[in-house]
């Protein structure tokens, strides 16, 4: 089982294929939704490593798979300007899960 990331960064990309891990560089909406079609399916990806900005440009799928498959996790990561990630993301993430407000 191996990992596999998505990023926006090429920077990202290298440092991650100096880690031994293997990926894709991707901008758009519709390449994030193509590569991340193409890891699920891999059957030797146990993880899937994507950047936070990408994660933000299909989030109803990236939820989607995350609720609805076993694998391959999906994790994100922040990106080179840091972490954007919302204060209640955590919140929000189990509210979608679960259908109940907190």
């Amino acid at each position: 089982m191996r990992f596999y990331v998505i990023s926006d960064n090429v920077d990202t990309q290298v440092g991650m294929r100096l880690a031994g891990i293997e990926g894709v560089v991707v901008h758009e909406e519709d390449e994030v939704r193509k590569a991340l079609s193409d890891a699920m399916e891999q059957e030797d990806i146990a993880v899937v490593l994507m950047t936070e900005h990408l994660v933000r440009l299909c989030p109803e799928l990236v939820d989607d798979l995350k609720l609805n498959r076993s694998r391959p996790l999906i994790v994100e990561i922040p990106d080179r300007h840091g972490n954007g990630r919302a204060k209640d993301s955590i919140t929000r993430y189990v509210q979608d899960a679960i259908g109940v407000r907190l």
